[in-house]
C-alpha cells in the first residue's frame, strides 16, 4: 500500500524578503575592525619596537589622512559606477594595509603606509557600504523594514567591528606568539568572509546613479533622476514619498494601479485617486506648502557640527586614556586597552534602542543626548587621569561610547533622510569625513600636554562640546521637524 503525503496548506504569511543588507553589513564590520585593531596595540608598540607616545599618536591619526580622500572619492565613484566595485576594491586595499602592518613588526617604517591605506580602504567602505545597506533596506529589496532601519544597521555593524576588532587584537597579542603579526590575522579572515558574502548581494546603483523609484502595486520599478521622488512601501493603502530635496509626502495608493509622483522643487506634493486606477501628484502652490531646506543647508546646520564629536569621544577613550591610567597594570596593559576598545563601541551598540526612542520624540533629541554624554564622559576622563584610576577611566570610556553611539545614529539617520538617491553615497561620505576628523584628537592632546596637564586638556575639551550642544539645541528648536 502506498501513502501520499498530505499537501502542505499555505500559511497565509507572505515570504520574508531576502536579507541582502545582512550580508552587506559585514563590509561595515570589516571597516570598523580594520580601524580599531591598531588602537588596542598601542601599548604593545611601546614595549616592543619601542615607539614613543608621540609616534603612536601620529600613527593613530595618519589613518585619517587616508580615510578622508577614501571617503570623498569613494562616495562619488560609488554613485557613478555602483556600490560593488568600490566595496571590493576597498576590501582589497584594507587587506593589503593589514599585511603592511604585520610587516611593520620588523620594519616599523611600513606602519605609516599601512595606516594610510587602512584609512583609504575604510573610507571607501564606509561611503559605499552605508549607501548599499540603505538601498538594500528599502523597496524593492526590502519592503518590511521600518523607516530609519538602514541608518541603524550601518551604525550597528560598524560598532560591532570597532568593539570586536580591538578586543580580538589585544587578546591575541597578549598570549599568541609574534603578537604584532598574529594580532592582525583575524582581520584578513574577516575581510575574505565579507567579500564572499557581498558577492551574493545585488547591485543597487546602475551607472550614473539611477535608482529604482516608481511604485506599482507595492513594488518599486523604474528610475529616479533629478527632480523625481523615491517611493516607499505601500502600507494601509498609502505610500510615503521622499523628494530629492528631503521633503516627504504621503499619497493614496490605488488598488492594483500606479501612483506616479512628480516631486516639486520645495519637496511637497499631494495626490489622491478615489475613482481612477492611477494618481499623479502635482506641485502644491507656494502659499499652501512652505519650501523645505535643501539637503546641503540642512546638513551644514544640523549634521556637520555634530559629526566630529562622533569620533572625538571614542578616540580619546581608545588612544588617550589607557596610556594615562595603566601605570599599576604591569603586564596587563594590552589586555586593559583591549577591554577599553570593546567597552567603548560596545556601549554605542547598547544605546541603539534609546536612539530610536529619542528620535521618535524630536528630530534633534538624539544629538542633544549624545553631546551631553560626550561632555559627561570628558569630565569623568579628566577625573580618572588626575587620580590615575583605571576603573574610572573604564566608566568614562563607556559614557564616551554612549555619546559616540547616539551621535552616529543621529548623523546617519539625518543623512539617509536628506540625501537624494543619486547623491546618497557622496553625502554619506561627507558625513564620515567630518566624523573622522575626531581621530586627530589624541595627537592634539599629546601636543598640548607639553604645556598643560592631560586632565586640564580633557577639561578644556568640554567647552567646545558644550558650545556645539547649545548650537544644535538652538537651531533644532527653530526648525520645524
Amino acid at each position: 500500500m502506498t501513502t501520499t503525503a498530505p499537501a502542505r496548506l499555505p500559511t497565509g504569511r507572505p515570504p520574508l524578503p531576502p536579507r541582502h543588507w545582512l550580508r552587506t553589513g559585514w563590509v561595515m564590520t570589516a571597516s570598523g575592525w580594520s580601524a580599531n585593531q591598531f588602537s588596542a596595540l598601542l601599548g604593545a608598540y611601546h614595549s616592543g619596537p619601542g615607539l614613543t607616545a608621540a609616534t603612536t599618536s601620529a600613527l593613530f591619526g595618519v589613518y585619517v589622512l587616508g580615510l578622508i580622500p577614501g571617503l570623498l572619492l569613494g562616495g562619488p565613484v560609488a554613485d557613478r559606477r555602483g556600490r560593488r566595485p568600490v566595496v571590493f576594491t576597498a576590501l582589497a586595499l584594507s587587506a593589503l594595509a593589514t599585511v603592511l602592518l604585520m610587516a611593520g613588526a620588523t620594519v616599523t617604517g611600513l606602519l605609516w603606509p599601512g595606516r594610510f591605506l587602512t584609512g583609504i580602504g575604510a573610507g571607501a567602505l564606509l561611503s559605499a557600504g552605508s549607501a548599499w545597506i540603505k538601498e538594500l533596506s528599502s523597496p524593492p529589496y526590502d519592503t518590511v523594514s521600518a523607516a530609519g532601519a538602514a541608518a541603524r544597521r550601518s551604525g550597528l555593524f560598524l560598532s560591532a567591528g570597532f568593539a570586536t576588532g580591538g578586543l580580538a587584537a589585544a587578546l591575541t597579542a597578549q598570549w599568541a606568539p609574534a603578537p604584532l603579526i598574529t594580532a592582525y590575522l583575524p582581520h584578513l579572515a574577516l575581510s575574505a568572509a565579507a567579500a564572499l558574502l557581498a558577492a551574493r548581494t545585488p547591485e543597487t546603483a546602475a551607472t550614473g546613479g539611477q535608482l529604482a523609484a516608481t511604485t506599482t502595486a507595492g513594488r518599486t520599478t523604474g528610475a529616479t533622476s533629478a527632480g523625481s521622488a523615491t517611493a516607499g512601501p505601500v502600507m494601509d493603502g498609502r505610500v510615503t514619498v521622499v523628494a530629492p530635496t528631503g521633503g516627504r509626502v504621503t499619497v493614496a495608493a490605488p488598488t492594483g494601479g500606479r501612483a506616479t509622483v512628480s516631486a516639486p522643487t520645495g519637496g511637497c506634493a499631494t495626490a489622491a485617486s478615489p475613482t481612477d486606477d492611477s494618481a499623479t501628484a502635482a506641485p502644491v502652490p507656494a502659499p499652501a506648502c512652505a519650501p523645505a531646506p535643501t539637503p546641503g543647508t540642512a546638513f551644514r546646520r544640523l549634521v556637520a557640527p555634530v559629526a566630529p564629536w562622533v569620533f572625538v569621544a571614542p578616540s580619546i577613550a581608545l588612544a588617550t586614556l589607557p596610556g594615562l591610567v595603566d601605570a599599576g597594570l604591569t603586564g596587563w596593559q594590552t589586555v586593559y586597552a583591549g577591554i577599553v576598545t570593546a567597552v567603548t563601541p560596545g556601549t554605542g551598540l547598547l544605546v541603539a534602542p534609546l536612539a530610536r526612542r529619542l528620535a521618535a520624540r524630536h528630530r534633534i533629541a538624539t544629538a542633544v543626548a549624545g553631546l551631553a554624554a560626550v561632555i559627561l564622559g570628558l569630565l569623568l576622563a579628566a577625573f580618572a587621569v588626575a587620580c590615575i584610576r583605571p576603573d574610572a577611566a573604564l566608566l568614562a570610556a563607556a559614557v564616551l561610547g554612549a555619546g559616540y553611539g547616539l551621535c552616529v545614529a543621529y548623523g546617519l539617520t539625518e543623512v539617509a533622510a536628506l540625501a537624494p538617491p543619486d547623491r546618497l553615497a557622496r553625502l554619506t561620505a561627507r558625513f564620515w569625513a567630518l566624523c573622522y576628523l575626531g581621530f586627530c584628537t589624541p595627537y592634539a592632546i599629546t601636543l598640548l600636554t607639553g604645556w598643560l596637564s592631560p586632565a586640564t586638556v580633557l577639561l578644556a575639551a568640554v567647552v567646545p562640546a558644550a558650545a556645539t550642544l547649545a548650537l544644535i539645541a538652538h537651531r533644532g528648536a527653530r526648525r520645524p521637524v
